[in-house]
């Protein structure tokens, strides 16, 4: 089992920018694929990234748009989520999640329900 805890939230001005990190303990990191999740007040929790094992696999949301960076170093059992170019429709609670792989270092994962372990979420405060 991981405990997973993200930290980096903050309040910051429209086209500034945030990173945001996750680090996993209890277990080996680099046995998840791991996802960014965002949920605005009174929304659905929606998909924003997700990145492979050994990070050789890496999706995005649309509405991302170039403008998320999703890396990890499992050295440091953290995975991070670099955001620019940000925007009040990007302030939300972000959640980092876990999911254990058994086979292949490349898989992704992007839907919510396949997800096991989450952390207890970093809230994103974008100003106009």
């Amino acid at each position: 089992q991981v405990q997973l805890v993200e930290s980096g939230g903050g309040l910051v001005q429209a086209g500034g920018s945030l990173r945001l990190s996750c680090v996993a303990s209890g277990s080996t990191s680099s046995n998840y694929a791991m996802g960014w999740f965002r949920q605005a007040a009174g929304k659905e929790r929606e998909f924003v990234a997700t990145i492979s094992r050994s990070g050789d696999g890496i999706l995005y949301a649309d509405f991302v748009k170039g403008r998320f960076t999703i890396s990890r170093d499992n050295t440091k059992n953290t995975v991070y989520l670099q955001m620019n170019s940000l925007g009040p429709e990007d302030t939300a609670v972000y959640y980092c999640a876990a999911e254990r792989i058994w086979y292949g270092t490349a898989v992704v994962v992007t839907s919510l329900e396949e997800y096991d372990y989450w952390g207890q979420g970093t809230q994103v405060t974008i100003s106009s």
